[in-house]
C-alpha cells in the first residue's frame, strides 16, 4: 500500500517504450544482462534490479508452469490461450500500474493497481472451474471516490456462463469491499474464453 506522493521506481525510458529504474538502468538491460550471465556488480547489489530480475525468474517459472498444463496433443490444447495468459502475467503481475484509492474521500489511502488485481483474480478463482486474466482498475477522475473494474476470466464449459459471471462478480465485489477497502461503482465480468473444467460450479458465502 502506499500514498500518491511516493516517488514510482519505474519510469518510461527515453524511447518511449523501455522502462527506466529508479537507479537508471533500463529494464531490458538488467534483464538481458542477467540471462547472458554478464557480472555486473551494479546489478548484484542495486536492489531495483535485484527486484527486476526476480520478477524475469517469476516469468519464467510462470511459462514453465503453463506448458505442464497445457501440453501439445492433448485434447484442448490451444497455444494461443497459453500466450494470453502468459501476457496477462506480464502486464499485471510486473508492472506496478497506478495507484488506486481506498478508503473514504478524506482519507489519504492508496494500492497500487497490480497488487489489489491479484487480489481480485484471486477472489475470481474461487469459483470453482474459473481463471482469471487481465484485471484493470480505473479509478474516477477525480482521483479519489468510487472505482471500475473489468475482469476477464475463463469459464469452464457446460455451466450457465451467466450465472457463473454473477457468482465471480460477486465474489469480486466482496473482496474489493472487505479485503481491500475499495468502493466498486461497477464490476464488469468478461469471459473470453472457455475451458475444460468441472460440470457445475459451488456457489460460496463469498464476502458479502
Amino acid at each position: 500500500m502506499t500514498t500518491h506522493t511516493d516517488p514510482p521506481d519505474r519510469y518510461t525510458g527515453p524511447d518511449g517504450d523501455d522502462e527506466q529504474l529508479a537507479c537508471g538502468r533500463l529494464l531490458s538491460g538488467v534483464w538481458d544482462g542477467w540471462e547472458q550471465a554478464d557480472p555486473d556488480p551494479h546489478r548484484a547489489t542495486c536492489p531495483y534490479c535485484k527486484d527486476a530480475v526476480r520478477e524475469l525468474t517469476l516469468l519464467e517459472s510462470t511459462v514453465r508452469e503453463l506448458r505442464e498444463e497445457t501440453i501439445p496433443g492433448e485434447t484442448g490444447y490451444d497455444p494461443s490461450a497459453l500466450t494470453r495468459r502468459v501476457m496477462d502475467v506480464v502486464r499485471m503481475e510486473l508492472r506496478p500500474g497506478r495507484p488506486v484509492p481506498l478508503g473514504d474521500d478524506d482519507e489519504d489511502l492508496w494500492v497500487m493497481e497490480a497488487v489489489a488485481a491479484r487480489t481480485l483474480r484471486a477472489a475470481a478463482e474461487t469459483v470453482t472451474g474459473v481463471r482469471a486474466g487481465s484485471c484493470r482498475i480505473t479509478p474516477p477522475d477525480t482521483g479519489r471516490g468510487e472505482v471500475t473494474v473489468r475482469l476477464e476470466v475463463h469459464a469452464p464449459l457446460g455451466v450457465p456462463l451467466e450465472e457463473v459471471a454473477e457468482e465471480v462478480r460477486r465474489r469480486v465485489t466482496g473482496a474489493a469491499r472487505l479485503r481491500l477497502g475499495l468502493r466498486p461503482a461497477a464490476v464488469d465480468i468478461r469471459i473470453v474464453d472457455l475451458v475444460d473444467g468441472p460440470a457445475g460450479f459451488e456457489e460460496g458465502p463469498g464476502d458479502d
